[in-house]
């Protein structure tokens, strides 16, 4: 009995160890999911081709963005596109100062991690893509917590490492206007 049990308490150590060592520190890793609601005709605004939540379809949220390079400060992303105007896809004012901003501006919203708690309110962020660079005022959350609801504008959660972009980010990345909408990119903070 006793070499039993230190057998099968050796091979719990082992395979705990073996847990910590598969374990990659900084990796962002789902944190749950959201049901799809069918929103009220109406709510869901597509403008930039924005997706509208599905009724039972369960989406991925996270908590985290991947981390920030420790070398460069800088991340692999994807970009969108969305309106901060009013009546935009971007739905309610800014979160940074509660206002509306014009699509002529290049402004940002991060994912979740990214935007750490309104950390990075308006400070400027480098966009790199098409190769060119922008300069880019954050002032948004791209929400990755949360998503299908009025607050949302019953859009689905965004995925966490995303950075969602003016029109005027597109121009100044020299973008083909029938291209806006998702394009690979990295960005760094200024």
């Amino acid at each position: 009995m006793a070499i039993n049990s230190k057998l099968c308490m050796l091979l719990v150590l082992l395979a705990t160890f073996t847990l910590k060592i598969e374990a990659k520190p900084g990796v962002c890793r789902p944190s749950g999911k959201v049901r799809g609601r069918k929103p009220p005709p109406g709510e869901c605004n597509e403008i930039n081709d924005s997706e509208c939540c599905v009724r039972g379809k369960l989406y991925t949220v996270f908590k985290c963005s991947p981390p920030l390079s420790p070398i460069t400060g800088g991340a692999n992303a994807v970009l969108t596109l969305n309106s901060f105007e009013k009546g935009g896809d971007g739905g309610g004012p800014s979160e940074c100062d509660g206002k509306y901003h014009s699509d002529d501006k290049p402004v940002v919203a991060l994912s979740t991690g990214w935007y750490n708690k309104g950390s990075r309110c308006h400070k400027m962020i480098n966009i790199h893509a098409n190769g060119r660079s922008v300069k880019a005022m954050v002032i948004d959350e791209c929400d990755s917590t949360q998503g299908c609801d009025a607050e949302h504008d019953y859009q689905p959660p965004c995925p966490h490492n995303i950075v969602d972009a003016s029109k005027a980010v597109w121009k100044a990345l020299g973008v083909p206007k029938k291209d806006w909408g998702y394009t690979h990119i990295t960005w760094s903070e200024v």
